[in-house]
């Protein structure tokens, strides 16, 4: 267990910072005293951002990157250890998502996503680790989704690299134990964001049956807070989505039926 005074002053990454989840977690980890560092490519926006934490009373340090880019990851890291010498939290939140058939999915669509979700994290993660080791203190913080429990249409690629995620963090946490050290993976549900926005804009998407309903960013944000006082492996948001990984178990016959249904609707019956 830790208390709100061990992670005053301390420096948290937040990816993704530039709207939804991101922006509300950096706003949270300030308002709790924390200096935040925030990641994401629109710079407009990360100032905006900046200059509200400033004036509620917190710290925020832009750093606009283009987190498809192994370079462009590599400058976050050198700039964090540049200015600050060292990161305490990393929240791994930057992510990109698509709905619709998989056969329709532009491959630079598919390779984007898989630059964000997947070398993003472990590129950053691998990164910031050994600091975190050595000083036998921090935490990593993977934003996952329930899709990476629940093979879902749709969703194919995105659900897959939030399977990554899970095993990702599961292996990195079980190599830590007996440290101060801690990874955990936030499995979430529907969160009403700009995600579904951004997913239909691409080329090919479609509308994301869930865009509509689910907890807000805030409390993502508040959940987060919550993991860093009291460090676990895994977290569901909401909580009783903990049981979903036993319903696919049980009753993933009905998903089979249904699920096609709504991808059908959603994308048109003429696909």
């Amino acid at each position: 267990m830790n208390t709100d005074k061990d992670w005053k002053d301390k420096l948290a990454v937040v990816t993704g910072a530039s709207s939804g989840i991101g922006a509300a977690t950096a706003k949270r980890l300030a308002r709790e005293g924390m200096q935040v560092a925030l990641v994401a490519r629109r710079a407009d926006r990360l100032e905006t951002l900046a200059d509200e934490i400033r004036r509620a009373g917190g710290r925020a340090h832009p750093i606009p990157a283009d987190l498809t880019q192994e370079s462009g990851r590599a400058r976050v890291f050198t700039e964090i250890e540049a200015r600050f010498g060292q990161a305490d939290v990393l929240v791994n939140n930057a992510g990109l998502g698509w709905y619709g058939y998989g056969d329709r999915m532009p491959w630079k669509t598919a390779l984007e996503m898989l630059q964000v979700n997947v070398e993003a994290v472990v590129q950053l993660s691998l990164s910031f680790l050994p600091g975190m080791r050595k000083r036998d203190g921090g935490h990593i913080i993977n934003i996952g989704s329930i899709s990476g429990s629940i093979p879902s249409q749709g969703v194919a690629v995105y659900g897959a690299t939030k399977s990554f995620l899970d095993s990702f963090t599961t292996a990195l946490h079980r190599e830590l134990t007996g440290t101060r050290v801690h990874v955990s993976v936030v499995r979430a549900g529907p969160v009403r964001t700009e995600f579904g926005e951004a997913a239909l804009a691409k080329e090919n998407g479609g509308h994301v049956p869930t865009e509509h309903i689910g907890v807000t960013a805030g409390h993502v944000a508040w959940r987060i807070w919550k993991l860093l006082l009291r460090p676990r492996r895994v977290i569901y948001v909401p909580g009783w989505l903990r049981v979903v990984p036993l319903t696919e178990l049980a009753f993933g016959w009905i998903i089979d039926r249904v699920g096609p249904l709504l991808l059908k609707r959603g994308r048109g019956a003429s696909l």
